[in-house]
């Protein structure tokens, strides 16, 4: 039998700095062991033998063969592992019909004797040959094969006794080498470019093998091996089975080991990003069907989503720097969101985190907290001037991704991954990943307004996610445990210590939009809106000091989404101070700035003399119809849009998705609705109303017929 050992004295030879060396003499000091090597030049040298047997310098080279890391064969262990059950108790039978020709005993061992051994035909005075031919008769195989068994299993031990041909490897298409390079070559250049067909990848790279080596050089491949060669190189670069996009994506993965940013405390990193939903809603200002996009915030060490806005159509740089708002003034929470939804109820005071008359209601809807770092892409909106110049006074910094790179921002990408399959797929309208999972009319079931999808998203998040072990939150030092955003947000705190809160909430208005006016006797005056307060009047015919692009002009921060109210900073105490616009008190609620012109364009089409009052009054009128919560109301706001693209829009067949005859089936359809838009049942009909459903149906079944 092999061995692994060997003997180290007088006469053994080693490789010592690529030269071969041999032990002269072994002597014993008060330092320790010591040897004398002489080289093939008759030099002598002293050495420690710890030195000599340690030392990456030193090799030996043994004297008779044995086992040797570099051996072609696999280890036991993996040859072992690969067996199925039945497969592995052959092989350790075998084993011990083997043990019992070389030794008379099953188990290798006297001291391990079962009943009736040894029998007499194994006993240890009979010859091996005689043992070697009994065995073969008792299994009914040849000698020479118990021969090859002794053989392997003298050498190999249980795992020589596995059969080869199981474990041997199928054999590939015996292709020239040109041929395969030139075939990946082909597939690799079609990465960029639509799906090609393996017949063209093959006929393009039979006239590339000829074109560069000559016809009749290198042998080409008959069609089935062809097929079977691309089934090959399909592992090393996908083209054919998945789709397009999702093999760019493969062939775009780095070649060196993944690395990331490994956040340590909440607030180190902000992940902001933006996707399209994929659902579709309705406008409830334009009343129009449109794409929505949603623009989040992510802590990346909790996962904790610090802002969330959904937008039609496509992301500017204001949603963007409404995003960041939120980080430092988060929302406030919804009135029926359960107690643990409420930010913060996890050991942080609220009067550390936000200024208590920053936020309404009973609570807040996230953590406030101050990045360290925002990573982004590469968009307009989120490398803008002024987003990047208040980052700077922040002492944030902005990190962009790799271009086209997702896994730089892997947890928020994972998270609208979330969104759509544990919410998005369940709502009414939703309409797939992609074009291949489109349902047949999505359309006709998306009755969601975009501030409901906004306020169900958020709900979502606060209810659920935040509340909801994440796989990716786990500590190191307890590996078995899960956590959720909200678990990782505590964690954070206790393992960091701090976290970075805003040490000023007002500094939250650097990120809105900042326009120039002059101050009137009457106030200031945007957008044909007037706002005015008691931090105006000593302003009024004193020269600004501002040379910016309005003449004897101040700067004044509007929020787009709320055009009710403006900021101006005092230049005195250099405090914030709210203005109002005059026409404030009959908005019930925020007024954005689309809005408004779209109601001046309704007052302008219905009256004479038209003014804001009258415009916002009219429209407020029109929100109470057109966000009702019950299928009647709806229905109602469906002919309302109608009448208005009638009025508005120019016929040129490109008018509103609402007049086409996709939306009818929806209005026969229940909808979902969040929990801060349900009525008491005593207002789930508008007045007058039957009770009898065939009767309420029957009432607005024609509400898009033609006139």
């Amino acid at each position: 039998m092999s061995r692994s050992g060997a003997r180290v004295g007088v006469g053994t030879r080693f490789r010592y700095d690529g030269e071969t060396v041999e032990v002269v003499e072994l002597a014993a000091t008060a330092a320790g062991n010591e040897v004398v090597l002489k080289d093939g030049h008759g030099c002598v040298r002293r050495l420690s033998l710890k030195e000599l047997l340690l030392s990456d310098r030193a090799e030996i080279v043994p004297d008779q063969a044995g086992p040797s890391a570099e051996d072609a064969g696999e280890i036991a262990s993996v040859v072992l592992s690969q067996l199925r059950d039945d497969e592995r108790r052959k092989v350790l039978e075998r084993a011990e019909h083997v043990r019992e020709a070389l030794t008379g005993y099953r188990s290798g061992s006297p001291e391990l004797v079962r009943e009736g051994e040894p029998r007499t035909e194994y006993r240890a005075g009979e010859p091996a040959e005689a043992r070697y031919a009994a065995k073969a008769r008792e299994l009914g195989v040849s000698v020479r094969s118990v021969k090859q068994w002794v053989a392997d299993f003298r050498c190999h031990g249980e795992a020589g006794l596995v059969s080869k041909r199981g474990l041997s490897v199928p054999r590939q298409p015996s292709v020239d080498d040109r041929w395969l390079e030139t075939a990946l070559e082909v597939m690799v250049e079609y990465t960029g470019q639509s799906k090609p067909s393996r017949t063209l990848v093959i006929e393009r790279t039979r006239a590339r093998v000829v074109a560069r080596f000559g016809p009749e050089v290198v042998p080409q491949p008959s069609r089935a091996t062809a097929f079977r060669v691309l089934e090959g190189l399909e592992r090393r670069h996908p083209l054919f089975r998945l789709s397009a996009k999702r093999n760019r994506d493969i062939a775009d993965r780095p070649e060196s080991a993944y690395g990331k940013l490994r956040p340590t405390r909440p607030g180190e990193y902000l992940l902001m990003d933006s996707t399209r939903l994929d659902v579709f809603a309705f406008d409830p200002i334009t009343l129009r069907w449109v794409q929505a996009e949603l623009s989040v915030g992510m802590d990346w060490y909790t996962r904790c989503i610090t802002g969330i806005r959904v937008t039609p159509v496509s992301t500017k740089a204001v949603d963007v720097s409404a995003v960041l708002y939120q980080a430092f003034r988060p929302r406030p929470a919804g009135r029926d969101w359960p107690r643990h939804a409420v930010w913060p109820e996890h050991g942080i005071p609220r009067s550390v985190l936000v200024d208590v008359d920053a936020a309404d209601g009973p609570g807040l809807a996230g953590p406030a907290l101050v990045p360290e770092t925002l990573v982004v892409d590469h968009g307009k909106v989120y490398v803008s001037e002024h987003l990047t110049s208040v980052c700077r006074r922040m002492g944030i910094s902005i990190q962009p991704a790799r271009l086209r790179t997702g896994r730089d921002k892997g947890p928020v990408e994972r998270f609208f991954r979330t969104l759509r399959e544990d919410l998005l797929q369940a709502l009414p309208g939703y309409k797939g990943p992609d074009i291949h999972g489109r349902g047949e009319c999505p359309e006709a079931e998306a009755f969601f307004y975009l501030d409901e999808l906004e306020a169900i998203i958020r709900e979502w998040v606060a209810v659920i996610y935040h509340h909801r072990p994440h796989s990716g939150l786990v500590d190191p030092g307890v590996p078995g445990l899960r956590m959720s955003p909200a678990t990782m947000f505590e964690h954070g705190v206790a393992r960091a210590g701090y976290i970075e809160a805003p040490r000023d909430p007002d500094l939250a208005f650097e990120f809105l939009q900042t326009k120039w006016r002059t101050v009137q006797h009457y106030g200031v005056e945007i957008g044909r809106r007037r706002y005015n307060g008691p931090t105006l009047t000593k302003l009024k015919g004193v020269r600004s000091p501002y040379r910016g692009p309005v003449k004897n002009g101040w700067p004044f921060q509007v929020d787009p989404d709320d055009i009710t109210r403006i900021y101006f900073r005092d230049p005195d105490d250099r405090r914030w101070q709210m203005l109002r616009w005059e026409h404030a008190p009959s908005a019930e609620m925020p007024l954005s700035e689309d809005a408004l012109a779209f109601a001046r364009k309704l007052a302008a089409a219905k009256y004479r003399y038209p003014d804001d009052r009258l415009a916002v009054a009219d429209l407020l009128e029109r929100w109470s119809l057109g966000l009702g919560t019950t299928l009647a109301e709806r229905r109602m706001a469906l002919r309302l849009s109608r009448e208005q693209a009638a009025i508005d829009l120019p016929t040129t067949g490109t008018s509103s998705a609402v007049t086409l005859r996709s939306v009818r089936p929806a209005l026969g359809q229940s909808l979902p609705l969040s929990s801060s838009q349900k009525t008491a049942p005593d207002q789930a009909e508008p007045e007058g109303c039957d009770d009898d459903d065939t009767d309420f149906d029957a009432f607005y079944a024609d509400a898009l017929d033609d006139a």
